[in-house]
């Protein structure tokens, strides 16, 4: 079902977009500063492009919120062996993109966005499959990595879902957002299709 959102929740929108892409670029920053671990070697200029996308974007809705530029002084840690990291990239990008389908809603210039983060999402999920075609150890980290991200992903989205002109809507939104992920992380093999790991919830 989709969540119909009106004008009034735009500028809280706003908001966690500027939050999600200051993450992703900043975790997209420190995969590039480790060496990553068993990574095919297109990953790192797909990771170079990505920055700049998540930088670009990140400078459009500081300047839609006239806020200041966000800097972090250290930057996230993120897993260094591929599988691990293949899936946790994976988890941010899907859930940076659910928000830019309710951010289109109201603000349907953003489109372009919206494209961008379907194609980094797609990316890793064509990532993440290949993995688990593969089998062996790299199959096996890369659905406990699921699990693990899985089980801190609640608390994410309710931090995400904060504030008084998201509230008549948080509920349902909350649920939309744990299915559409937990379906895409079901699609791509990393939970059983009967299965979607308790805790959720």
């Amino acid at each position: 079902m989709q969540i119909i959102l009106p004008e009034s929740c735009e500028q809280a929108l706003l908001e966690r977009f500027l939050k999600a892409e200051a993450m992703a670029l900043w975790t997209v920053q420190s995969a590039q500063a480790q060496q990553i671990h068993d990574a095919p070697p297109y990953v790192l200029p797909f990771l170079r492009r990505h920055e700049q996308d998540e930088a670009a974007h990140l400078e459009e809705f500081e300047r839609r919120l006239a806020a200041p530029p966000r800097k972090r002084h250290q930057l996230p840690r993120v897993p260094r062996q591929w599988p691990a990291l293949a899936v946790h990239l994976l988890g941010y990008e899907a859930l940076g993109l659910e928000f830019a389908k309710l951010l289109a809603q109201v603000q349907p210039d953003l489109g372009a966005i919206l494209e961008d983060e379907l194609i980094h999402v797609g990316f890793f999920e064509k990532e993440v499959a290949q993995l688990l075609l593969s089998g062996g150890s790299p199959a096996r980290e890369a659905r406990q990595s699921a699990r693990a991200w899985w089980r801190r992903l609640p608390r994410t989205v309710d931090r995400y879902l904060e504030g008084a002109s998201l509230a008549p809507y948080r509920c349902d939104l909350r649920d939309g957002i744990l299915v559409a992920i937990g379906g895409r992380f079901t699609m791509v093999g990393l939970f059983d299709p009967d299965e979607v790991p308790a805790g959720a919830w």
